[in-house]
């Protein structure tokens, strides 16, 4: 698969609506789900094992998405399957009282991975350009100097975009994914986990209330993927229609990058070589 169909490539024309929803993969779900996810999965494992022992790199992974979209399925389908002393998960939901008296990038260093550790961000500080600007729930003090209302989210994209850099430049790659999910579709797992007595715990009331300003957050979503997605920390666009179609872009993606970062388990060292030798015949022998 051509991974970089799905990337947001920096300082060229964009457009959300180039990005598709569904590419007619559902139909395949099954087909994917048991012959290519598997290996896909497998690959990763291993990857990841490296990145893990040779601990000197980390990635954070962005899951950013409106409702129903499926990020917890990629977490639970994909990256469970990881080593759990090597995959850090955090949810992000509304700043509690000690995060508001903060910077609002502030609370985020929590869910940031240690070298050879995949951080995964289930939601995140763009979540801070996105509800506050569609609810207008932006205090005073939150406003640096000199700026307005229309002015603050520019700046904070150029932050945010600072952010990710300064974790890039120490080692830490940063991969977002946004869930590109049609309205219909929507509707249709919302209603599921209405109407499905075992999917109830996973409704909330407030995801319908949110429904309601769709076409705002879809502006704001094209908005911000132009403006965010960088050389050193791209987005990739899934069309989130296709679940299992969905996974498998994840699963590649992840992939092809740690390729990129090539870790290698550590060399034992010529001593701690012949000491092992030592200890291994003297196991054998008792």
């Amino acid at each position: 698969m051509d991974i970089r169909q799905y990337k947001v490539s920096p300082n060229k024309p964009f457009n959300l609506k180039d990005y598709k929803t569904s590419e007619n993969e559902k139909q395949n779900n099954s087909n994917i789900r048991e012959n290519i996810i598997p290996d896909l999965t497998k690959r990763l494992e291993a990857l990841h094992l490296k990145l893990h022992a040779d601990e000197k790199n980390g990635i954070i992974v962005v899951l950013q998405a409106l409702d129903a979209a499926g990020k917890d399925e990629v977490i639970s389908y994909i990256f469970s399957n990881l080593s759990a002393q090597g995959l850090k998960t955090t949810s992000f939901g509304k700043p509690n009282e000690t995060e508001q008296k903060h910077d609002y990038l502030w609370r985020y260093n929590e869910g940031l991975p240690e070298r050879g550790q995949i951080g995964i961000f289930n939601r995140s500080y763009y979540e801070d350009v996105l509800a506050p600007r569609i609810h207008k729930t932006l205090e005073d003090h939150e406003m640096p100097k000199d700026k307005n209302d229309d002015s603050i989210w520019q700046t904070r994209y150029r932050q945010i975009n600072d952010f990710e850099r300064y974790l890039t430049e120490n080692g830490f790659e940063v991969i977002k994914f946004f869930f590109n999910m049609s309205k219909d579709e929507q509707r249709k797992r919302l209603l599921e986990r209405m109407t499905n007595k075992e999917k109830n715990w996973e409704f909330s009331f407030n995801d319908v209330k949110e429904r309601e300003h769709w076409d705002e957050y879809q502006e704001i979503f094209a908005e911000m993927l132009e403006a965010t997605s960088t050389e050193h920390s791209p987005w990739y666009i899934l069309p989130a229609d296709d679940e299992w179609h969905t996974r498998r872009i994840v699963t590649e993606v992840m992939i092809n990058k740690i390729d990129q970062l090539n870790p290698k388990f550590p060399e034992i060292s010529p001593e701690n070589q012949e000491k092992l030798d030592e200890y291994i015949q003297k196991l054998k022998k008792d």
